[in-house]
């Protein structure tokens, strides 16, 4: 005999564990592809080191062709994410993944390729990055709009977190991979050790994106691993969950809330991808010669900020407070990135703050990420997702020509991190700004009872 008391008990158990199925289906396939992408996006960090004197570029050279990725990117984000909208994550995600793996592998060809088109190899360059920053546009934005189509917002926090952890994760393997591959295969059949790097962190992209083609499903529908009971619970939590907000495509482009996360991220992100491009040369500048020991020093950063990330998020989860838990890590961000600079002669104190700053800037990231989703749903959250990370990812070219200007003015590459650590205390500042509103309804549950035991 049916007992609803029984049912309504076990309801929380069901939910839970119908969630924890989805997290393990999805989460680890879009895990891997973000670190895959994030090891191509950044790798032009350590090819650096040796590419600018093979290939006679000026650091303002090389800081313009990191940029110059970001254009690309912003040009084509909204637009990739609206196909993504349109045509299924499955075959957007792949086709992503396929193209930014070949142009990757291929800039390791810059000078031949110059040759070919009959132009400088610094064009080339420019028009390498410039393309790979049209092929990745809308994988970031994309997920965090397929992770909408999957999560209500309240439930977004430590999702986020599972699948931000790839940056960090990425960026420590890769310091050490990079360092590795650059000083072993140095020569190796004709080719420098930069060039076989970027061959090599190339293959895991296609690799994914076959089997993001094989194994990821576009939405709740077509997910044969779930039960009619499981897809009517995951669909119901969805459609509370959009109740008010933003779904015209009009609206967007309208909203203040949209364009005050815009500046957040712009703020942050310009210290962030600082941070990310300049932190080896950094390193070699406080005395480190060593490829692999660079490698070896720019994982331990990294490898901190994972586990602050994820105890961030997981206490944000757990609290429901989001303002605080973002605000927070960007101050702290913001003093690891000036105290590295002002302790830069002191190799131990400059990478102990590098490691403050990096925990800072990663750790309000997966909060950030959830604020989209309370204000856009559907079609609006497509595009307003898209636009969030387009004019954001702009701090891809401020993040690299700060440091670039302020070295060719003052002679020191440290100068420049003074400013990156102004930038996070702007976002900070922004961040306390986002209204109550804005945060979701247990939000305004924590605030009133922090009011009432302050009372």
């Amino acid at each position: 005999m049916h007992n609803p008391s029984l049912s309504t008990a076990l309801a929380p158990y069901f939910e839970d564990r119908t969630y924890r199925k989805v997290i393990l289906r999805i989460l680890p396939i879009l895990l891997l592809c973000y670190m895959a992408a994030y090891l191509d996006r950044v790798n032009i960090g350590f090819a650096k080191l040796d590419m600018l004197n093979d290939l006679q570029f000026s650091n303002t050279v090389y800081a313009l062709g990191a940029s110059m990725f970001f254009w690309g990117y912003f040009l084509f984000e909204v637009p990739s994410n609206l196909l993504l909208h349109r045509y299924g994550a499955r075959f957007w995600i792949a086709r992503i993944m396929l193209s930014w793996a070949i142009i990757s592998m291929a800039v390791a060809f810059t000078v031949p390729l110059a040759r070919f088109f009959h132009v400088e190899a610094s064009t080339m360059f420019y028009v390498m990055r410039f393309l790979l920053g049209i092929c990745e546009a809308g994988f970031f934005p994309g997920v965090i709009l397929y992770l909408n189509y999957w999560f209500p917002t309240h439930r977004q926090s430590r999702v986020m977190s599972g699948f931000l952890m790839a940056m960090p994760v990425s960026l420590t393997l890769g310091g050490v991979l990079s360092g590795w591959l650059m000083t072993s295969f140095n020569d190796w059949y004709g080719l420098a050790g930069w060039q076989w790097m970027l061959l090599i962190e190339g293959l895991p992209s296609l690799v994914m994106a076959v089997i993001v083609f094989t194994c990821l499903c576009d939405n709740i529908d077509k997910a044969h691993w779930l039960s009619a009971e499981e897809k009517s619970l995951l669909k119901n939590n969805l459609q509370q969950d959009g109740e008010g907000k933003v779904s015209r495509l009009s609206e967007v482009f309208l909203n203040p809330r949209v364009w005050l996360l815009v500046f957040i991220l712009l703020t942050f992100n310009t210290g962030f991808y600082g941070l990310a491009f300049w932190m080896p040369s950094i390193i070699k500048s406080a005395g480190i010669t060593s490829t692999f020991e660079i490698g070896l020093l720019t994982a331990i950063p990294y490898g901190v900020a994972v586990i602050a990330m994820l105890l961030n998020a997981r206490h944000s989860n757990r609290t429901g407070e989001r303002r605080l838990h973002a605000a927070i890590p960007a101050l702290i961000g913001g003093c690891g990135l000036i105290l590295s600079a002002w302790f830069s002669s002191n190799l131990v104190l400059s990478v102990l703050f590098l490691t403050v700053a990096a925990s800072g800037v990663l750790s309000l990231m997966p909060i950030f990420w959830t604020l989209p989703g309370t204000v856009l749903s559907g079609v609006a959250a497509a595009a307003g997702i898209g636009m969030i990370n387009a004019f954001g990812n702009l701090s891809g070219f401020t993040g690299s020509m700060i440091t670039a200007v302020a070295e060719n003015l003052t002679g020191d590459i440290n100068n420049g991190t003074y400013v990156l650590g102004l930038c996070l205390f702007a976002s900070a500042l922004l961040i306390m700004a986002i209204p109550t509103a804005m945060l979701g309804r247990k939000q305004d549950a924590v605030e009133q009872k922090l009011k009432l035991e302050a009372a």
